[in-house]
Order: C-alpha cells, then structure tokens, then sequence
C-alpha cells in the first residue's frame, strides 16, 4: 500500500540527486508502512532504521550543498532537519527497548512531515543551487 507518492510536480525541487533522494525516502516511507501492515515487528524495525540512517544521510548531502554554495537559509532548513531527527532517532531508542510501537499514525506524521517540508522548504532551495550550477 502506497503511503506517498512522489510527484515531479509537487515535490521535485530541480536538483536531482536530491530528488532521487527524496524518491528513494518515499519509497522508504511506503516500504515502513507495509512492515507495519504486516504486524511483523522485527520487519518494522528493520525499516525504521533503514529509513532513518537513508533520512539521515540525505540530510547530510543537502546541508553540505548549503554550506558549499552558501545557501542563505541554511540554518533555518538545517533547524528542521536536527528537529526530524531528534524526534525519529528517540523514537527508533523507544522502539527498540520496546517502550514505543510504530503505527499508522506514525507512519502518517512522517508523510505529514514530507509533505509540508519537501514543497515549503525545499523547493525553496532548488533555484538557488541550480544558479550555482547543481542540477
């Protein structure tokens, strides 16, 4: 079952390895939401972790472009990014000390999540890296 769907219309940002990027989360996110359909728990949290490290890294990949093409709203865009994080890495300590369950509602903040983020703040980005010559 599809949780998310990337669409170049509303989340491509024009830099494409970030977009390949965000594809790849999306599949990710949709992966998760299968595992817990499942009810296999030692499935979801082998999808919650890929999911995180692959969020993780491609946080990474996005702020070093910012910080080398000196991107003005870095710090602003990187507060989110550490904010997701925080939330997604105490969540993954909870599930795996078995304090916390992975749900639909879980599954739902993080669709929330992209779906604010990716077409609010990224895009943002986009004409910016592209002046600098990122496609």
């Amino acid at each position: 079952m599809s949780l998310i769907t990337w669409t170049k219309e509303q989340f491509a940002t024009n830099v494409g390895a970030h977009d390949a990027e965000h594809q790849e989360i999306f599949r990710l996110v949709n992966t998760l939401g299968d595992a817990v359909g499942s009810g296999d728990r030692a499935e979801v949290g082998k999808q919650l972790d890929a999911l995180i490290a692959y969020v993780a890294q491609h946080f990474a990949a996005e702020e070093a472009n910012f910080v080398k093409y000196g991107y003005p709203a870095y710090e602003g865009h990187k507060a989110e990014h550490d904010k997701l994080v925080a939330t997604c890495l105490d969540l993954q300590k909870k599930f795996h000390a078995g304090e916390a369950e992975i749900t639909g509602d879980t599954a739902g903040f993080v669709v929330g999540w992209l779906t604010d983020h990716i077409p609010n703040i990224d895009k943002k980005y986009g004409p910016f890296l592209n002046e600098k010559g990122v496609a």
